[in-house]
């Protein structure tokens, strides 16, 4: 199966509201996560170039696009997703990878971050560089935080002021980048024990108030 990653652009417009079906299906299917995007924000991102699509043989496979704030002192990669059809093929991965190196070359100063409850993210992110942070080390844009509010876990964000929440939060700093692989690679176990306890705590000190 050949499948292209590729810079989308306006020609892609066709595939926007595919996209936002397929991210909003994901999450509601998740149970978490921020299921709403619109057409014309993927139409805006694909028109400054600030998207990628994964097309098998011209029917849409996987997309992600890249978020600004603060003037380019941070990036994010928001909307991964992978049409069911093509799960289980690592295409995930490559998208992310591809996105990496993209948004690299094209905000080559920024920090990379990202917010995230899925293990399978964190685990890609993790072999790209990034690091496990507090949020307080992420962006303070309150645009950005806004678009957490359609996540079902959004009381919890809020009740912590920005501060904390069930989501593990990323960092990609280009001016610390590793020259060799990580010393100590990630760990899903480890890793899923840390989410359920905090996720435990969180909901515990939620159901008090």
């Amino acid at each position: 199966m050949n499948i292209d990653i590729v810079i989308a652009r306006e020609e892609h417009f066709k595939y926007a509201q595919e996209i936002c079906d397929t991210i909003e299906t994901s999450a509601k299917l998740r149970g978490t996560g921020i299921a709403k995007r619109t057409p014309e924000y993927i139409h805006k991102k694909m028109t400054t170039q600030d998207a990628v699509i994964a097309l098998a043989d011209g029917k849409f496979a996987g997309f992600c696009y890249i978020e600004v704030w603060e003037h380019g002192k941070f990036v994010a990669h928001s909307g991964l997703i992978v049409h069911p059809d093509f799960r289980n093929l690592g295409l995930a991965k490559k998208i992310k990878s591809f996105v990496f190196d993209y948004s690299q070359k094209k905000y080559p100063e920024a920090k990379v971050f990202g917010i995230t409850t899925g293990l399978a993210v964190m685990k890609i992110n993790s072999d790209l560089g990034y690091k496990p942070v507090p949020f307080s080390e992420l962006t303070t844009d309150p645009s950005f935080w806004k678009g957490c509010q359609t996540c079902t876990n959004y009381e919890i964000l809020k009740s912590k002021e920005n501060k904390l929440c069930l989501c593990t939060g990323m960092l990609f700093d280009p001016k610390e980048k590793p020259k060799d692989p990580p010393k100590h690679p990630f760990n899903v176990k480890v890793l899923n024990r840390l989410k359920a306890i905090k996720q435990a705590i969180l909901l515990t000190i939620t159901e008090k108030k």
